[in-house]
C-alpha cells in the first residue's frame, strides 16, 4: 500500500490535502477501486504524509 501511495504522491502531490474526506474524493476521480477499504487506507496514508510534511515546514 505504501508503494502505491508513494506513486500517487509522486505524480499528484499538489492535488491532495491534509483532509481525509477531500483525499477520498480525489481518489474517486483518480482510481477505479472496487474496495472502499483499500481506497480509505490509501487516503489515510496520504493524509498522514501531508500532515507530517506540513508539520515539518512549520518547524
Amino acid at each position: 500500500m505504501k508503494r502505491v501511495t508513494n506513486k500517487f504522491m509522486e505524480f499528484h502531490r499538489d492535488k491532495f490535502t491534509d483532509s481525509f474526506e477531500k483525499n477520498t474524493e480525489i481518489l474517486d476521480k483518480l482510481i477505479i477501486a472496487e474496495s472502499k477499504k483499500l481506497k480509505n487506507i490509501i487516503a489515510g496514508y496520504i493524509t498522514r504524509l501531508k500532515k507530517k510534511s506540513s508539520d515539518n515546514l512549520i518547524l
